[in-house]
């Protein structure tokens, strides 16, 4: 498995799903040794170093500062699921986190126009295009559409001009990965991180749906030009299905700011949890 999460492809994507649970398999196998083959534990323990050495870039980690201790920003991100009805369900939650900025991605025109009219007073700047959107408290300035690669745009970058400091957020919605299709996919994570890598703001955030677990061999482009925001709350921050979240395919990744903190939550009927991250300059 550890061997197969290096691999590109259908293979890679596949294994970086299943790796967190090789986890879970060794544990019980160790129970098992404990309790009827001691010895077994010695040889146990080659395969459980390896997966601890796999998974370790996506384990938990520890935020950076105290959200007492700096005013920080707030983003949420999420999922909401097309067609669904539950967008503005979700975007009162969200807006309930006391987020500052609220990126909502795979929105069909209702879902628009629903998560619009309950954010408005509170989030009097926004910025969609396609299936993503963004609204903020804070002003916002150069918007811009993203194609990475895709005849279609379903990414979005937008300058957050927050008290101490412009940050530059770009909102995606990777294309679905399906057996046999992934390409689009592919090809949507290596053009954000041509987009980003081109980027010369200080500060940078790159939420949304990367369709993507942690380790998943596609996310190596842009791990290389921004930090992976590892969840702060003890967990390993899976997002997908919400009813029993089995992988993290929603992801942040930062440059030139501090984690004051990452966890997820729930909002609305999306099959998807929210991403919730506090950061500062």
């Amino acid at each position: 498995m550890i061997v197969c999460v290096w691999v590109p492809g259908v293979v890679g994507t596949a294994a970086a799903a299943l790796l967190p649970w090789c986890g879970l398999a060794l544990g019980v196998l160790a129970v098992v040794a404990l309790l009827l083959a001691r010895r077994v534990l010695l040889v146990l323990l080659v395969p459980i170093l390896a997966w601890m050495l796999a998974i370790a870039p996506s384990a938990p980690g520890f935020a950076s500062g105290s959200a007492d201790e700096s005013p920080g920003v707030r983003i949420v991100s999420q999922n909401v699921r097309a067609h669904s009805g539950g967008a503005a369900e979700s975007a009162t939650d969200l807006a309930g986190s006391g987020a500052e900025v609220i990126a909502l991605t795979e929105l069909d025109a209702d879902s628009l126009a629903a998560a619009r009219d309950t954010l408005a007073a509170d989030y009097p700047h926004s910025y969609a295009v396609g299936t993503v959107a963004v609204w903020s408290r804070l002003p916002i300035a150069d918007a811009q559409a993203l194609s990475l690669g895709l005849d279609w745009k379903r990414a979005l970058r937008v300058v957050v001009n927050a008290p101490d400091g412009d940050v530059a957020v770009y909102v995606m919605h990777a294309a679905s990965v399906r057996p046999g299709v992934q390409s689009e996919r592919d090809a949507m994570l290596s053009g954000i991180a041509d987009a980003v890598a081109a980027d010369s703001s200080g500060s940078v955030v790159v939420v949304g749906d990367f369709n993507a677990a942690s380790a998943d061999p596609a996310l190596g482009a842009i791990r290389s030009h921004l930090d992976w925001v590892r969840p702060t709350d003890g967990a390993l921050g899976f997002t997908w299905p919400a009813a029993l979240p089995l992988a993290r395919i929603d992801h942040v990744f930062t440059r030139g700011l501090t984690v004051l903190g990452s966890t997820t939550m729930r909002a609305g009927s999306s099959d998807h949890l929210a991403t919730v991250t506090t950061l500062a300059f």
